[in-house]
């Protein structure tokens, strides 16, 4: 069956006239010409769809069941033809984005406002994922680009990764813990103490993991939950101490517990990634480089993004940042 785009449209246009002189109006043609693509339609599909007189054009019922389905597909490759061109003005349509859900009640909100104040007709959606299925998700290409928590750069074939910012871990705990008064507080003296985190989905456990193997310390069981306000509860109610990201970029703790800083300093370092083989279309671009200009305080502008990027860009290893990501067996 060989039907052409126009002849589907100009069946809709008749069937919505019921005139075949006003259809051909719509499409500056001769009514001549909207006779013979109706035609060739009828023949092409093996199905009469109008009843002609020479007073009026009537769908019959093959042509009403079809022009109500037609009549959908052909709105919705309008609307997707426009929203693909709006991608590439750089400045509207849509943007697909995910993340870890801690990072989107930490900074994400803050990376969104800055995109809205500068590009008003730009949307962003957030899809909250887990950290593997956010990278899976970049690298499908089912989202525009990410944003994860790792602990260290390797060589990839598979992805781009620009660097954000880097959050050091703290011990969080209530201010009448004994450990509270020190400026700081070594790793080894956590060897006693219930141990509350976050868990592999946000990022945290593979440098939680690192550490207490640098520093030979024996793991102990782990309360690992996904939120940083679940943590905090854990800790206020004195079910142990918490251990957390810790700076402006990352939910607060609460304004009823402390936070000291760990040593020796162990961080996560947080990226945007999208995939190496597939440029961002405009839209996303400008998104990117006003989600780079939110850790920063310095708005970028869209065409800024190639060279930027370039300078800045550090790539990581799908396969050995998901496998520190994965749930233990």
């Amino acid at each position: 069956m060989n039907v052409s785009l126009q002849q589907l449209k100009v069946f809709v246009a008749v069937a919505r006239e019921r005139s075949f002189t006003r259809a051909a109006r719509e499409f500056d043609l001769t009514q001549s010409a909207i006779s013979r693509c109706v035609r060739e339609l009828e023949d092409a599909v093996e199905l009469k769809l109008f009843d002609r007189t020479t007073r009026q054009v009537e769908l019959t019922n093959a042509g009403a069941s079809l022009e109500r389905r037609i009549g959908r597909l052909l709105d919705e490759i309008e609307l997707t033809l426009l929203e693909e061109r709006a991608a590439y003005d750089g400045h509207t349509g849509v943007v697909l984005f995910a993340s870890n859900p801690v990072l989107s009640s930490g900074w994400v909100p803050r990376a969104l406002a800055q995109c809205a104040s500068v590009y008003a007709e730009l949307v962003v959606s957030v899809k909250d994922q887990p950290q593997c299925s956010v990278m899976s998700s970049v690298e499908q290409g089912e989202v525009d680009f990410g944003a994860v928590c790792v602990t260290a750069p390797v060589d990839s074939p598979l992805l781009h990764a620009q660097v954000l910012f880097t959050t050091p871990l703290h011990a969080v705990l209530p201010s009448i813990h004994p450990l509270a008064q020190n400026d700081s507080i070594e790793w080894h003296a956590l060897r006693d103490c219930p141990l509350i985190t976050l868990n592999a989905d946000t990022g945290v456990r593979a440098a939680l993991e690192r550490v207490l193997a640098a520093n030979e310390l024996k793991r102990r069981p782990m309360q690992e939950l996904g939120h940083v306000a679940a943590v905090a509860r854990m800790v206020e109610l004195g079910l142990g101490v918490g251990v957390l990201p810790v700076d402006a970029h990352w939910p607060s703790p609460g304004a009823s517990l402390v936070s000291r800083p760990l040593v020796p300093e162990t961080t996560l370092t947080t990226v945007l990634m999208h995939r190496r083989n597939r440029s961002l279309r405009p839209n996303a671009a400008a998104a990117w480089a006003q989600f780079v200009a939110s850790t920063t305080g310095h708005a970028r502008i869209a065409d800024e993004v190639p060279a930027a990027a370039a300078a800045a860009t550090q790539s990581f290893s799908w396969q050995s940042v998901r496998q520190s990501l994965l749930p233990e067996p």
